[in-house]
């Protein structure tokens, strides 16, 4: 796909969708969210895709949200109506809302993979992703604070089930910074690295690993995990028992006992 954001190249079936506004480290333009959707609608629909790696090019993951989206913002949004210019903005956030849910709604493990800074809609990226890895010289900020407004694109919605309610709360009234150290003890990454180079190597292997396994049952568990968070213990049961139901009897069953007689890994189709 033909990207002017983004970069992205797939290899021994991950897919690294990398920011690529390395001049501006990485601030998210309108085009830049499009693309996005766009690119997580591709990796869902692109067969030999089996993980995708969300990553940064240039010195920082991203500084959020581009100011001059935001200052641009009541020109694009201006009508003779007050009604109707407030109704243009909220489903501008929709829109926005929605391009960060494209991750969640992807059936393909979403990876995050951050250096540099992460501020802002760079949290609200984040924390729609499957799991988080950053490097030592990472760090965090929920911005939206610093500038007179609420977080509006998925932090408060998401963080929470992420660091906790508590923690959250800190991050998002305070505003302060978070190092990739504290970002390991607080659960907002898997593992801090101790370099952007030890990072990419080892966000790519546990991708690698990922991708070796069956994708029917990885998307599975991604679709299971994903509705837990918003239902109950016996409303994730009753479903998982229902997606079981159609999905279980698969190829990949049975190629996995074959590999397991055989004392060889299994080859999964796409």
């Amino acid at each position: 796909m033909d990207f002017k954001t983004l970069q992205i190249e797939t290899k021994e079936g991950v897919a690294r969708v990398m920011l690529n506004r390395p001049d501006k480290a990485n601030a998210m333009i309108e085009a830049m969210w499009h693309e996005l959707r766009d690119a997580m609608r591709w990796a869902d629909e692109t067969k030999d895709v089996r993980v995708v790696v969300i990553g940064g090019n240039g010195k920082h993951f991203t500084a959020g949200i581009d100011l001059s989206m935001l200052m641009n913002l009541n020109a694009n949004l201006k009508d003779d109506c007050v009604g109707r210019a407030r109704e243009k903005l909220r489903r501008f956030i929709l829109d926005l809302q929605d391009t960060l849910t494209s991750i969640e709604r992807c059936r393909k493990p979403v990876i995050a993979e951050i250096h540099g800074a992460c501020i802002g809609g760079g949290i609200d990226l984040i924390t729609a992703c499957d799991m988080r890895y950053c490097s030592t010289e990472a760090y965090f900020c929920v911005k939206e604070i610093d500038v007179g407004m609420a977080a509006d694109v998925g932090t408060l919605q998401r963080l929470p089930h992420v660091v906790g309610d508590g923690m959250t709360r800190e991050l998002v009234y305070t505003g302060r910074r978070v190092d990739g150290a504290e970002a390991q003890n607080i659960h907002l990454v898997n593992r801090c690295f101790e370099s952007t180079e030890a990072l990419r190597h080892g966000v790519h292997e546990i991708a690698k690993t990922i991708a070796a396994k069956s994708p029917l049952s990885i998307r599975g568990c991604k679709e299971m995990i994903t509705y837990a968070r918003e239902h109950s213990v016996a409303d994730g049961l009753n479903y998982i028992a229902t997606w079981n139901a159609a999905m279980l009897q698969s190829n990949d069953i049975t190629e996995a006992m074959r590999a397991t007689m055989e004392k060889r890994s299994p080859v999964f189709a796409d």
